[in-house]
C-alpha cells in the first residue's frame, strides 16, 4: 500500500497501458483494517522519515463515525504500524468526501509492509491515489509498455510479494485505444463468462456492487473456479501469443 503525490505519467507523450490493478499482499495494516472494519481508506502521499520507516496521510471514510472510531482503534493496536496520529477533518471544499463520515490520519509503518516500491520497480507509475475497500487495494497505474510485457511484470511482483493480482481495467494508449473488451472472442466461452457477468454485474464498479462469493454463485462455481476464469481471461487479454 502506498503512493507518492509527485509521480506523474507520461500518458500524454508515450505509448503504453493504463490499468486498474486490484491488489492484496501479506501483512498490510490497510488491508487488515479494511477486511475488518466496515470502512474504506485512500492513500494520499507516503514519504521516508529519517527512521527509514514509511509514513503516509489517508482518508478514513465509513458510515458512521463510530466505524470510523472502530477503523483507528484497529490500526493504532496493529502490530504493523508503528504510531497512529488523527488530523482535523478537512477543510469543506478541498475534496469531496467518499463517505458520510470521514477521518484524517498520519500512519507510519514500515515500508516492506506494502507493495509500492515493488510496483514501481517494475515500471508501474501511480495514476492516482489508492484506494483501499473490503481487503483490495485499488491502484490506477501507467506502464510504458504494451500488454504482453506487463503481464510478465505482474508475474514478477506476484513471485516476489506472494501478491494476488487481477485487473480490473485496462486501456493502451498512443496506437492502440482499445479497450479490454474488444478481445474478448479469445476466451473461452467459461472464461467469457466470467469476465462479462462480472463487468454486468458491476464487480469492478466503484463502489463494488457484488462480491467474489456472490458473483460465483451467480455463476454456478466456487469462488476459487472463478478467480481462474478471470485470471486466465487476463493472461490472454494481456498477452495476444497466449491461447
Amino acid at each position: 500500500m502506498g503512493s507518492t503525490s509527485s509521480t506523474t505519467t507520461a500518458t500524454g507523450t508515450t505509448d503504453g497501458t493504463r490499468l486498474t490493478l486490484e491488489i492484496w499482499h501479506p501483512d498490510c495494516w490497510g488491508l487488515q483494517a479494511t477486511e475488518a472494519v466496515d470502512a474504506g481508506l485512500l492513500v494520499h502521499t507516503v514519504h521516508r522519515t529519517v527512521k527509514k520507516t514509511v509514513k503516509g496521510h489517508f482518508t478514513v471514510y465509513a458510515d458512521t463515525t463510530a466505524q470510523l472510531d472502530e477503523f483507528v482503534a484497529f490500526a493504532d493496536e496493529s502490530p504493523l504500524t508503528h504510531s497512529t496520529v488523527e488530523l482535523g477533518q478537512r477543510p469543506t471544499g478541498t475534496a469531496p468526501n467518499p463517505g458520510n463520515a470521514t477521518r484524517e490520519l498520519f500512519v507510519e509503518y514500515e515500508p516492506e509492509h506494502s507493495i509500492s516500491d515493488t510496483l514501481v520497480s517494475q515500471g508501474f507509475i501511480h495514476d492516482a491515489s489508492v484506494r483501499v475497500e473490503g481487503g483490495v487495494e485499488h491502484w490506477p497505474v501507467f506502464v510504458a509498455d504494451g500488454r504482453a510485457r506487463v503481464r510478465d511484470r505482474l508475474e514478477t511482483i506476484r513471485a516476489e510479494t506472494d501478491a494476488e493480482i487481477t485487473i480490473s481495467k485496462i486501456v493502451s494508449t498512443g496506437g492502440d485505444s482499445s479497450g479490454i473488451s474488444d478481445r474478448t472472442d479469445r476466451l473461452t466461452p467459461r472464461q467469457r463468462d466470467a469476465f462479462e457477468l462480472a463487468r454486468e454485474r458491476n464487480y469492478y464498479a466503484w463502489p463494488r456492487e457484488i462480491s467474489t462469493r456472490e458473483l460465483a454463485d451467480e455463476l454456478g462455481v466456487s469462488k476459487t473456479t472463478l478467480l481462474e476464469h478471470l485470471r486466465k481471461a487476463e493472461a490472454k487479454l494481456l498477452n495476444p501469443d497466449v491461447d
